[in-house]
């Protein structure tokens, strides 16, 4: 199986989906411990909860869960949280901390699994990035992630609801962000966070967004807001909890895309 899947689309985004695929290819599962035969830290049924929004966009869909390599990180296993728990390129450790090998990855592995995995996510990702901005004059890197609203192990407290990235300010134009935090700060019944516990983006600093024209935002979702049961199996998904929430990420995604044709770097 291609470790990328692309949608590809005529509209200035580009929905980036590295941690929605539950698969473990099977020479790498036979390493696993039983806690991550059940590969609870995925980013459940983004599709489902973006399905059309935005109508035209392109998807780039990861096809390998990320306890076989997360293509969100650094490929030279930097940690973007210094001094916090976090999980790294090739994660050692669930969200809960468990242990997940028999047998932690050897360096030749992981270099492996960068090579196939890693950089094949973001070869694909910077050339649908290319190919829409000589379309537009213009593209919208949008990183769609979810998680569960406690995990003692690397965050204190609850995550806020809706928990926006922008890594500072540095990744899009400052009318993208302050679109975003508008639409999250007048929602009724949710929480919003700029650029709180989760900040950077490797992938934005990778795909060289300091030129005009091309803005990367990343939204972390807390589950409860579209789960029957967010703490654990079996994940499913709530349609009835899911539609307000689902038509916030519409106008969230609906003003940005106003803001495409106009909106340069820094504006």
């Amino acid at each position: 199986m291609d470790p990328v899947e692309v949608t590809p689309g005529d509209s200035p985004f580009i929905i980036g989906m590295p941690h929605t695929c539950t698969c473990i290819p099977e020479d790498i599962r036979d390493n696993t411990l039983p806690e991550a035969q059940t590969p609870s830290d995925t980013d459940w049924h983004n599709h489902t909860l973006y399905q059309g929004l935005p109508p035209g966009a392109t998807t780039v869909n990861a096809t390998f869960h990320r306890y076989v390599l997360d293509a969100k990180r650094d490929p030279s296993g930097r940690s973007l949280y210094p001094g916090q728990n976090t999980t790294g390129l090739v994660p050692l450790t669930n969200f809960n901390g468990s242990p997940l090998w028999n047998v932690d990855p050897e360096e030749a592995e992981i270099a492996a699994r960068r090579v196939t995995y890693h950089a094949s996510y973001h070869a694909t990702l910077s050339a649908e990035i290319g190919r829409i901005k000589a379309m537009h004059g213009t593209a919208i890197l949008y990183g769609c992630h979810s998680i569960r609203s406690l995990i003692p192990h690397l965050f204190e407290g609850k995550l806020p609801d809706f928990n926006t990235r922008t890594d500072n300010g540095r990744s899009c134009a400052k009318a993208f962000e302050a679109a975003v935090q508008r639409i999250g700060w007048t929602a009724k019944n949710y929480t919003n966070a700029l650029n709180g516990r989760f900040k950077r983006d490797w992938s934005a600093r990778h795909n060289d967004l300091s030129g005009s024209g091309v803005h990367a935002i990343q939204m972390e979702l807390a589950q409860a807001t579209h789960l029957k049961k967010a703490k654990g199996p079996p994940f499913d998904f709530d349609p009835v909890k899911a539609m307000p929430f689902q038509d916030m990420l519409g106008r969230i995604l609906r003003t940005l895309e106003t803001l495409a044709p106009t909106s340069g770097r820094g504006a």
